[in-house]
């Protein structure tokens, strides 16, 4: 599997390339060509211009949940005549409004488009089940959440279930598993579910095959018990390589960064797993 940075919030030197606080990889595997996450804007669309991706060819495009950092450059799509024929997996409530409740107004933090105006647009596929993508590649559905210390939802954070307003759990949140040669790679967006329970939910579905690799964003910002007990659970992994990126922090990186074997991440970046 090749996997190439499109937007991350850092940039690579010595490269003309555009980041943003957000995300979005294009992978490839076995003949397949997948966009996971879409970013805030057009960036991915530009970087991908800038490094010779053609994304009218690519026909499946992943949410790994529905924030607009992952969600709001489905817009650029449209805009660039980019969703014509592809189809969309997500889980069901990805595309629930979203929203944060401040003092004197409702900030929007969802999807540009609701589940049904986006029927109009393109192929949508909903599941909160495993879904085979291609030979190797896998989108996990709902993670199930095991570790007490991750089961936490964002503080002010709603969404809509029909016309109920409730807190958001974020149980879209998802990501994606490589089951590679050497043993799994996880693909993550935010982690809002918990690296630890996306890693634990992957290895049941694999036969508890080794996880040797993991890259994305882990939603880790303070130096806390919440950040030692998930490096106390990647040691035990005995990863072979760990690429935070995105939503992680430089004070947590250094912290992993003393047990962990860290990798840096940028737009442009490009992987080849076997």
């Amino acid at each position: 599997m090749k996997l190439t940075v499109l937007c991350d919030n850092y940039t690579i030197i010595d490269r003309y390339l555009l980041g943003e606080p957000a995300l979005s990889f294009y992978l490839e595997d076995n003949g397949s060509t997948i966009l996971f996450d879409t970013g805030y804007s057009d960036v991915f669309i530009k970087n991908a211009e800038t490094l010779g991706i053609d994304l009218s060819e690519t026909p499946m495009i992943v949410l790994s949940h529905g924030h607009n950092d992952h969600t709001r450059g489905l817009s650029a799509l449209a805009e660039h005549n980019l969703l014509n024929d592809k189809t969309i997996l997500a889980h069901p409530a990805a595309l629930w409004p979203k929203y944060i409740q401040h003092e004197d107004f409702k900030e929007d933090i969802g999807a540009p488009y609701t589940a049904e105006s986006l029927q109009k647009l393109c192929t949508l596929q909903l599941s909160s089940e495993p879904v085979q993508i291609s030979p190797d590649l896998w989108f996990l559905g709902q993670i199930p959440r095991h570790f007490a210390f991750e089961n936490k939802s964002i503080a002010s954070s709603y969404t809509l279930n029909g016309n109920t307003a409730e807190p958001d759990l974020l149980l879209d949140d998802t990501a994606l598993v490589y089951n590679g040669s050497d043993g799994l790679t996880i693909i993550t967006g935010c982690s809002h579910s918990g690296i630890c329970n996306i890693c634990r939910y992957a290895q049941q579905l694999f036969e508890h095959k080794p996880i040797v690799r993991i890259i994305g964003g882990f939603h880790l910002f303070d130096v806390d018990d919440r950040l030692h007990q998930t490096i106390d659970y990647l040691e035990s992994l005995n990863l072979k390589e760990l690429y935070p990126c995105h939503c992680v922090s430089l004070a947590a990186k250094i912290a992993m960064a003393k047990k962990l074997p860290i990798h840096e991440v940028g737009t442009g970046d490009i992987y080849v797993w076997e």
